[in-house]
Protein backbone atom coordinates (compact mmCIF):
# COMPACT_ATOMS: atom_id res chain seq x y z
CA UNK A 1 0.00 0.00 0.00
CA UNK A 2 1.51 3.32 -1.10
CA UNK A 3 1.89 6.10 1.54
CA UNK A 4 0.43 8.77 1.31
CA UNK A 5 3.31 11.48 0.76
CA UNK A 6 1.35 15.50 1.38
CA UNK A 7 4.17 18.73 0.79
CA UNK A 8 2.90 22.21 1.86
CA UNK A 9 4.82 24.99 0.10
CA UNK A 10 5.76 28.17 1.77
CA UNK A 11 6.45 30.15 -1.63
CA UNK A 12 4.84 33.42 -1.93
CA UNK A 13 4.33 32.42 -5.94
CA UNK A 14 4.26 30.04 -8.26
CA UNK A 15 6.42 28.73 -10.41
CA UNK A 16 8.85 28.62 -7.65
CA UNK A 17 12.43 26.67 -6.34
CA UNK A 18 10.37 26.04 -3.41
CA UNK A 19 8.28 23.94 -5.97
CA UNK A 20 11.05 22.61 -7.26
CA UNK A 21 12.54 21.80 -4.14
CA UNK A 22 9.45 19.80 -3.28
CA UNK A 23 9.28 17.96 -6.38
CA UNK A 24 13.10 16.57 -6.18
CA UNK A 25 12.16 15.30 -2.31
CA UNK A 26 9.37 13.79 -3.58
CA UNK A 27 10.85 12.26 -6.73
CA UNK A 28 13.71 10.23 -4.05
CA UNK A 29 11.47 9.62 -1.65
CA UNK A 30 9.53 7.91 -4.79
CA UNK A 31 12.62 6.24 -5.73
CA UNK A 32 12.99 4.12 -2.44
CA UNK A 33 9.15 3.64 -1.16
CA UNK A 34 5.70 3.71 -3.29
CA UNK A 35 3.85 6.99 -2.42
CA UNK A 36 0.97 8.99 -3.25
CA UNK A 37 2.01 12.42 -3.46
CA UNK A 38 -0.40 15.52 -2.78
CA UNK A 39 1.45 19.17 -2.84
CA UNK A 40 -0.38 22.00 -1.21
CA UNK A 41 0.76 25.54 -2.55
CA UNK A 42 -0.23 28.07 -0.03
CA UNK A 43 -0.12 31.14 -1.95
CA UNK A 44 -3.41 30.38 -3.83
CA UNK A 45 -5.47 30.33 -1.00
CA UNK A 46 -3.69 32.94 1.05
CA UNK A 47 -7.12 34.87 1.36
CA UNK A 48 -8.88 32.29 2.64
CA UNK A 49 -6.11 31.16 5.57
CA UNK A 50 -6.34 35.17 6.51
CA UNK A 51 -9.71 34.95 6.37
CA UNK A 52 -9.81 31.66 8.82
CA UNK A 53 -7.57 33.63 11.12
CA UNK A 54 -9.46 36.67 11.61
CA UNK A 55 -13.05 34.67 12.34
CA UNK A 56 -14.01 34.95 8.45
CA UNK A 57 -14.70 31.16 8.53
CA UNK A 58 -12.66 28.12 6.74
CA UNK A 59 -12.93 27.86 3.46
CA UNK A 60 -13.65 24.32 1.61
CA UNK A 61 -10.12 24.96 -0.01
CA UNK A 62 -8.50 25.53 3.59
CA UNK A 63 -10.36 22.57 4.93
CA UNK A 64 -9.00 20.72 2.04
CA UNK A 65 -5.98 21.41 3.16
CA UNK A 66 -5.86 21.14 6.87
CA UNK A 67 -7.36 17.36 6.26
CA UNK A 68 -4.69 16.56 3.60
CA UNK A 69 -1.87 17.57 6.42
CA UNK A 70 -3.47 15.55 9.46
CA UNK A 71 -3.99 12.08 7.35
CA UNK A 72 -0.38 12.57 5.63
CA UNK A 73 1.68 9.45 6.30
CA UNK A 74 4.98 11.31 5.84
CA UNK A 75 4.70 15.44 6.01
CA UNK A 76 7.12 16.97 3.59
CA UNK A 77 7.38 21.00 4.19
CA UNK A 78 9.38 23.34 2.45
CA UNK A 79 9.43 27.52 2.65
CA UNK A 80 12.22 30.24 1.46
CA UNK A 81 13.54 31.92 3.95
CA UNK A 82 12.87 35.66 4.74
CA UNK A 83 14.95 37.59 7.30
CA UNK A 84 15.68 34.60 9.18
CA UNK A 85 12.39 32.49 8.84
CA UNK A 86 9.82 30.70 7.50
CA UNK A 87 7.21 32.85 5.45
CA UNK A 88 4.27 34.49 7.04
CA UNK A 89 2.18 32.42 4.71
CA UNK A 90 3.51 29.38 6.10
CA UNK A 91 3.18 30.29 9.74
CA UNK A 92 -0.78 31.47 8.87
CA UNK A 93 -1.29 27.84 7.74
CA UNK A 94 0.23 26.13 10.31
CA UNK A 95 -1.84 28.41 13.04
CA UNK A 96 -5.17 26.43 11.77
CA UNK A 97 -3.30 23.09 12.17
CA UNK A 98 -4.62 21.56 15.27
CA UNK A 99 -2.21 21.05 18.14
CA UNK A 100 -2.76 17.06 17.76
CA UNK A 101 -3.07 16.67 14.41
CA UNK A 102 0.58 15.98 13.60
CA UNK A 103 1.44 13.51 16.80
CA UNK A 104 4.08 11.05 15.80
CA UNK A 105 3.78 12.14 11.49
CA UNK A 106 7.53 12.12 10.08
CA UNK A 107 8.25 15.64 8.86
CA UNK A 108 10.75 16.03 6.25
CA UNK A 109 12.13 19.42 6.72
CA UNK A 110 13.48 21.61 3.75
CA UNK A 111 14.16 25.64 3.25
CA UNK A 112 15.92 27.28 1.03
CA UNK A 113 17.12 31.27 0.62
CA UNK A 114 19.65 33.05 -1.35
CA UNK A 115 22.57 32.04 0.29
CA UNK A 116 23.94 30.32 3.31
CA UNK A 117 22.89 32.81 5.69
CA UNK A 118 19.48 31.56 6.69
CA UNK A 119 20.59 27.55 6.85
CA UNK A 120 20.20 27.71 10.08
CA UNK A 121 16.41 28.37 9.83
CA UNK A 122 15.72 24.76 9.45
CA UNK A 123 16.99 23.91 13.18
CA UNK A 124 16.46 27.26 14.36
CA UNK A 125 12.85 27.86 13.38
CA UNK A 126 10.87 24.59 11.81
CA UNK A 127 12.00 22.13 14.26
CA UNK A 128 10.91 24.40 17.46
CA UNK A 129 7.25 24.82 14.89
CA UNK A 130 6.83 21.39 14.76
CA UNK A 131 8.12 20.22 18.14
CA UNK A 132 5.10 21.93 19.31
CA UNK A 133 2.91 19.61 17.48
CA UNK A 134 5.24 16.50 18.39
CA UNK A 135 5.50 15.38 15.17
CA UNK A 136 8.46 13.82 14.12
CA UNK A 137 11.23 15.94 12.42
CA UNK A 138 13.24 13.71 10.47
CA UNK A 139 17.10 13.91 10.92
CA UNK A 140 18.64 15.46 8.27
CA UNK A 141 16.60 18.85 6.55
CA UNK A 142 17.32 20.30 3.76
CA UNK A 143 18.77 23.65 2.53
CA UNK A 144 18.64 24.74 -1.39
CA UNK A 145 20.47 27.60 -1.89
CA UNK A 146 19.75 30.15 -4.94
CA UNK A 147 23.00 29.00 -6.93
CA UNK A 148 21.37 25.61 -6.69
CA UNK A 149 18.82 25.97 -9.49
CA UNK A 150 18.93 27.36 -12.62
CA UNK A 151 15.59 28.48 -14.41
CA UNK A 152 13.40 27.22 -11.09
CA UNK A 153 15.11 23.58 -11.95
CA UNK A 154 17.23 21.87 -9.38
CA UNK A 155 20.80 21.59 -11.13
CA UNK A 156 24.29 20.77 -10.08
CA UNK A 157 25.24 18.05 -7.77
CA UNK A 158 25.39 19.35 -4.18
CA UNK A 159 21.37 19.89 -3.64
CA UNK A 160 20.33 16.15 -4.94
CA UNK A 161 23.16 14.74 -2.79
CA UNK A 162 21.31 16.56 -0.01
CA UNK A 163 17.79 15.12 -0.85
CA UNK A 164 19.02 11.35 -1.34
CA UNK A 165 21.31 11.82 2.63
CA UNK A 166 17.64 13.55 3.82
CA UNK A 167 15.58 10.69 2.58
CA UNK A 168 17.87 8.03 3.13
CA UNK A 169 17.76 9.33 6.83
CA UNK A 170 14.02 9.54 6.53
CA UNK A 171 13.05 5.94 5.54
CA UNK A 172 13.61 4.31 9.04
CA UNK A 173 10.60 6.62 10.74
CA UNK A 174 8.36 5.96 8.00
CA UNK A 175 5.14 3.32 8.83
CA UNK A 176 5.11 0.00 7.03
CA UNK A 177 8.79 0.36 5.53
CA UNK A 178 11.30 -2.15 6.25
CA UNK A 179 14.46 -0.95 8.24
CA UNK A 180 17.63 -1.06 6.38
CA UNK A 181 20.62 -2.92 7.61
CA UNK A 182 23.87 -0.30 7.24
CA UNK A 183 27.12 -2.28 6.56
CA UNK A 184 30.16 0.25 7.63
CA UNK A 185 32.25 0.68 4.60
CA UNK A 186 35.84 -0.30 6.02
Amino acid sequence: MALRAVAVSGSLRSPSTTAALIDGILDELSAHVDITREVIELHPIAGDLAAALTGGGTSDAVTAALDAVAGADILVVATPIYRGSYTGLFKEFFDLVHQDALAGTPVLLAAGGGDDQHSLAIDHQLRPLFAFFRAVSLPVGVYARGADFADRRISGEALPAAIRRAVEAALPALPGVPSVTRVPVP
